[in-house]
């Protein structure tokens, strides 16, 4: 086993800023899938998301040999601040892109092994389930789908949501409650039943 693996993140960056890029070479394989997972979720757009991914290490890199990387003990929060700032500047420059759509999502927000059954009717009705879902989170205001996102599939906590928006843990949860009034009203106004 590498010796740097077992490393902290903040010792990896130490030792990056004295000269050794293996150390971020391993701190680029501890958040590269969920950083990119996140990325690509807010965009839907594969290219871009391979851009911004890029960029946001690149940014890293710059702020790290600047000296302005401030050790708060949560990297990955601030890598994916990062990103999150750089979504918000791409979005910025091309305004007429703005709408970000969800409609190819491979992503099932709320799939989990509990929703699968053994046989096809089951499978069918759970799946129809997700459908409903995934159609409802749509409806949602970006803000309020986020925060959803972040807390149930990169199964982050508040105050790592509220850091990576730059938003107080109350706005963050106060999204998340919002969101959920929000599906369960459009869930009884389409008639729709959520479970099995």
């Amino acid at each position: 086993m590498d010796i740097l693996a077992e490393k902290s993140d903040n010792q990896l960056v130490a030792l990056y800023t004295e000269g050794n890029a293996k150390a971020f070479d391993i701190l680029i394989d501890r958040y590269k899938d969920k950083l990119y997972a996140y990325i690509n979720y807010v965009v839907r757009n594969t290219d871009l998301a391979r851009d911004l991914f890029q960029d946001t290490f690149v940014k890293a890199i710059t702020t790290i040999r600047r000296g302005a990387y401030t050790d708060t003990g949560k990297f990955g929060a601030w890598l994916s601040r990062i990103a999150h700032n750089l979504i918000i500047d791409y979005y910025r420059q091309n305004s007429s892109d703005n709408v970000v759509s969800n409609d190819a999502s491979p992503v099932d927000l709320f799939a989990g092994a509990s929703l699968m059954e053994d046989n096809i009717e089951d499978r069918m009705v759970s799946n129809q389930i997700l459908h409903d879902v995934r159609a409802l989170v749509q409806t949602l205001p970006a803000n309020q789908r986020e925060v959803l996102y972040m807390r149930y599939y990169q199964d982050l906590s508040f105050k790592e949501i509220a850091d990576i928006l730059g938003i107080s843990i109350n706005t963050a949860l106060g999204r998340m409650r919002y969101a959920i009034l929000n599906l369960r009203k459009e869930a009884l106004d389409r008639n729709l039943q959520l479970t099995a």
